[in-house]
Formats: C-alpha cells, structure tokens, sequence
C-alpha cells in the first residue's frame, strides 16, 4: 500500500472558524475525514501532520522520505515565505502536490507568488476540500 503524508501548515488547525468567507466552513478533521474516505478507495495509506512552526514541518518532510511515497503540502502563509519548506520539498526527492482551498491568485497580490509550488510536481488552489481529493487522485497516478 502506498503510504502519503498530508501537511497542512499553520493557522489551518482554526479552519470553520477562521474566515468562512475566504475558507468556507470546513473543518480539518473534515477534510482529513474525507480524504481517509477516499484513500480507501485509492488503496493509500494516509498521515496527517499539522504545524504553525515551519522548522517542524521542515523536519516532516525530511523524515518522509524514509517512510513515504509522496507528499500533499498545503504550506498555508508559508507558501509565500517560506526558502526553508521549498528547500526541504526539494531535498526530499518524493513527488510532492501543493494544495490551497482558496484561489491564491484571486486574493491579495503577495498570494500570488508561491515558492514552494515551482520546487513541486503540481499545485491545486481554488476547490476548497476539493482540492485536497484532486491531490490524492494525481498522487494516486504519480507514484
């Protein structure tokens, strides 16, 4: 069984009560619960990881690839930050999909930019929980 570690990065522990009208009202354990869900059906294996600390999830990263065929990343505000994750991304050498519920490009302009998404196989923005399954059905094809 292909095994997966889903990041999710900080302040997305707060989602169905941070900003509904940017983030619906979709919790992570929701999104984790839907995502187990489809997994079964995909025959992956799943590990969530959430962080507001970017070194900690810098370390997860380096720890998958002893343990991991791939890697969903949804880098939260670190997406525009981050040099460190986008490194990491790289170093690890696992297939990694970016992932966002909201349309980044349709927000503020320093949304626009991502570092980590270039250091990635592919990225999915704008489909709220959505986005998540559309990350597991590609990694399901890439790995």
């Amino acid at each position: 069984m292909t095994k997966v570690l889903v990041i999710n990065g900080p302040n997305l522990n707060l989602l169905g009560e941070r900003e509904p009208e940017v983030y619906g009202k979709v919790t992570l354990e929701s999104i984790n619960s839907e995502m187990t869900k489809l997994s079964k059906e995909l025959d992956i294996s799943l590990e969530f990881f959430q962080s507001n600390h970017e070194g900690e999830i810098v370390d997860k990263i380096g720890e998958a690839r002893k343990s991991c065929k791939a890697i969903i990343i949804n880098p939260a505000a670190y997406t525009h930050t981050s040099v460190a994750i986008r490194d990491a991304i790289t170093a690890c050498s696992l297939p990694v999909v970016e992932v966002h519920l909201s349309n980044i490009y349709s927000r503020e302009e320093f949304r626009h930019k991502s570092l980590t998404a270039p250091a990635c196989k592919g990225q999915i923005s704008g489909f709220g929980l959505e986005s998540y399954l559309l990350a597991l059905r590609a990694v399901k094809k890439i790995v």
